[in-house]
Parts: C-alpha cells; sequence; structure tokens
C-alpha cells in the first residue's frame, strides 16, 4: 500500500512480468486496487497463492498481513516441503545418483544422465505448466527459432519416449497431452517417471536382509502449485502379483502402505487398474477423469 499508483504499475508489469488482461491500456483510469484486479481477473486461486508467494519474496513485502494470510492457507494441507529436484522421463538405464551437498539437498548424476532429464528451473509457485517446461526445452535444446507448438511437439516426443512402449501409460499421457490443444500450455503438465525415491542398490547387492524402497518412480506428476500434487500410477499384474502371476499379497501391501505414506506427505494419489485401460471406451473414462480433476483442483 506504499507504493504509489504509478510505481504499482512498473512492479506489476516489469517486475513481476504480469499481462495485461483488459482491452484498454493499464494506464487509464485505474485505482490501485482496479489496476490489479485488472492483471488478474479470472486467476485461480492456486495462481494467486502463487503471486502472493512472489511478492513476499521479490518485494521484500515478508512482514504485514501478507505472509500471516499465506500461514493461514499453508494449514489447509497439500506438501509442505517445497520441489528441489525434478528428476523424470527416463528413457535408458537408471541414473545413479550421489548427495552432492546434503544440507541443501543437492544431488548429481554421475552416470547415465543423458538417458533422463532434469527440470533445473525455480518451481512456479502457482504449478508447473507444459508452457514452463516448453520454454526450458526450448532453452535445453537451442530451439529459439521455434514456436512453441514445435518445441511442444518435440518435447511431447521426448517424453513419450520415456514410457517404452507401455501402451496404457501412452494412452493416459496422449488424452492428457490433447488437453493442450483445448486449454492452451498454461495448465499443469503431466511429467511422466518422476524419481521419487533413489535405491543406489541392485536386487544382488542388497539382498534379503533389506527390503526395496517400495516405489523409486511415480508413473506420472501434476503440479498443480507448489503444495497441490497429483499422482497418477497405473496398476498393471507386477503390482499385486509374482513373476508367475499368482497373487502376492505382500507386494500389494508394500504398494497400499507406500501410498498411506504419500497421502500423510499431502500428495493426492489416483489409481487406473490395467484392465480399465482396454477396450473402446478407455479414452473417454481417462478423459471424463481428467476434466473431473481439473474442476476439483480449480
Amino acid at each position: 500500500m506504499s507504493y504509489t499508483r504509478v510505481e504499482l504499475e512498473v512492479v506489476l508489469a516489469d517486475e513481476l512480468k504480469l499481462a495485461w488482461t483488459q482491452d484498454d491500456s493499464p494506464s487509464g483510469s485505474y485505482t490501485k486496487r482496479g489496476l490489479i484486479w485488472g492483471y488478474t481477473e479470472g486467476w485461480t486461486l492456486p495462481q494467486l497463492i502463487g503471486l502472493a508467494r512472489r511478492i513476499v519474496a521479490e518485494c521484500d513485502a515478508d512482514s504485514g498481513e501478507l505472509p500471516v494470510l499465506l500461514a493461514e492457507y499453508d494449514k489447509g494441507g497439500g506438501v509442505g516441503a517445497p520441489v528441489k529436484n525434478l528428476i523424470f522421463a527416463a528413457n535408458g538405464p537408471k541414473p545413479e545418483l550421489v548427495l552432492r551437498d546434503a544440507v541443501s539437498n543437492d544431488i548429481e548424476i554421475v552416470k547415465n544422465g543423458q538417458h533422463c532429464l532434469v527440470y533445473d528451473q525455480p518451481l512456479p509457485a502457482a504449478g508447473l505448466t507444459f508452457g514452463h517446461l516448453i520454454e526450458w526445452w526450448r532453452a535445453r535444446e537451442g530451439l529459439e527459432d521455434q514456436d512453441d507448438l514445435t518445441v511442444g511437439r518435440s518435447l511431447h516426443r521426448r517424453l513419450i519416449a520415456s514410457l517404452d512402449g507401455n501402451e496404457a501409460e501412452q494412452l493416459i499421457f496422449n488424452v492428457y497431452s490433447q488437453r493442450y490443444g483445448t486449454y492452451g500450455f498454461d495448465i499443469p503438465a503431466l511429467i511422466p517417471q518422476v524419481y521419487l525415491h533413489y535405491d543406489p542398490y541392485t536386487l544382488r547387492q542388497r539382498g534379503t536382509a533389506i527390503g526395496p524402497l517400495a516405489r523409486q518412480r511415480m508413473d506420472f506428476l501434476l503440479l498443480f502449485s507448489d503444495r497441490q500434487r497429483v499422482v497418477i500410477e497405473l496398476d498393471g499384474k507386477q503390482h499385486y502379483a509374482d513373476g508367475l502371476g499368482k497373487a502376492d499379497p505382500s507386494r500389494y501391501a508394500e504398494m497400499m502402505a507406500e501410498d498411506r505414506r504419500l497421502r500423510l506427505a499431502g500428495y493426492e494419489v489416483y489409481r487406473f487398474g490395467g484392465q480399465e485401460l482396454v477396450g473402446g471406451g478407455a479414452k473417454a473414462m481417462v478423459g471424463a477423469f481428467f476434466d473431473a480433476l481439473q474442476e476439483r483442483m480449480g
């Protein structure tokens, strides 16, 4: 509130890089309140929360009412810890990781890094959209002269390559990808094969005394905001049966225990049974699920 009307316009446009949403000019007869409304009309709650976090961090607004309101919002659930590492879409041998700095949780891929992707940009508080991934992919691959659609198609091909011919996972991924054509690139990106845990041992090295981590990778992750994280898993036979196809209660129990741990940490977990994705109605069913999820998450 200490900013003048002119100063506020500079902060919103130049420092926070907000896009003006109205037909006229922001330099018209707008009050400070009207100016903010003009930049944020139609925004969802996660977008507004993300802007609030940016203002606190970037505009030295760490005192006053705004941090108090954010703290009250954070009591409502979701994942409290920020995303520090996003390693995903491995299309080859498993990467080997080391913890380079345990204090800051700084990791380094020391082997097979060429087969996976690492999003190395700050993760926006308002969520990671496909548009964010396009900008990152454009810089990573040197595609500065390509438009968003061309870069997006290139990124899509690389992401789907990580699904290794799994038709059920490809169906989920392709149904969601069609939403970019309907809603644009500013919706949460469906990120495949995201590393959740890292187990440095092979089965032989681990032996029988120490059990494996229940889930090293998530099939898909959606970051609706810095707190709203949705995990999507596809359950094939390997989730509830042994190598001979016989029901394995202990394997199923490990999967359920890991789901509980994720939910208690604030994640939302949704599972598809492999049989659901067989037949002519599978695409419509997955599409209806994403419609309902989008409505629920705002």
